[in-house]
């Protein structure tokens, strides 16, 4: 949306926000869904790159999730923005957004535990958060061996 100031120019005007619990989106994604389409046609699934210790088992690290992803994402205009945000004590977010050249947007927002208010544990804690949450906002499968464990399944992850 734009507003038309007195010498022709025009000014961007904020887009309106519809909002659930975890995602936030603007007002239209026309734009940014068809550059989506374009990266995640390019998009592989992020190999196993890195060894969990404790199970014995490999994994896509956030730097291969990363690489499989960004590249694809910027070369049709998209960025990818990642933070932190605790709306309240005790309640610790990762959030992930994609933001088009066009100014449309959409982020999402995932809860994460925290097991000990360690500088360790919080780090931990933000990798693996930033690792899932651009894995699923932008489409593209994971193996991981460590969430599969959990259910006695090998193999590949796909979001659906």
């Amino acid at each position: 949306m734009e507003e038309n100031v007195p010498n022709g120019n025009t000014v961007p005007q904020e887009s309106p926000v519809v909002e659930s619990p975890t995602v936030l989106m603007s007002d239209n994604l026309d734009k940014l869904a068809v550059s989506l389409i374009k990266a995640q046609s390019e998009m592989k699934g992020a190999e196993k790159k890195s060894t969990n210790p404790f199970f014995n088992s490999g994994y896509a690290d956030l730097h291969t999730v990363i690489e499989a992803s960004v590249p694809h994402l910027n070369r049709h205009g998209i960025a990818v923005i990642q933070g932190n945000d605790g709306e309240k004590p005790g309640e610790f977010y990762v959030t992930t957004m994609l933001l088009h050249e066009s100014g449309q947007w959409i982020k999402s927002k995932l809860r994460m535990p925290i097991e000990k208010a360690t500088a360790q544990s919080i780090g931990s804690t933000i990798t693996y958060g930033r690792r899932y949450g651009l894995s699923a906002i932008v489409g593209i499968s994971q193996y991981d061996d460590d969430g599969n464990l959990a259910s006695n399944k090998k193999g590949l992850t796909t979001n659906k």
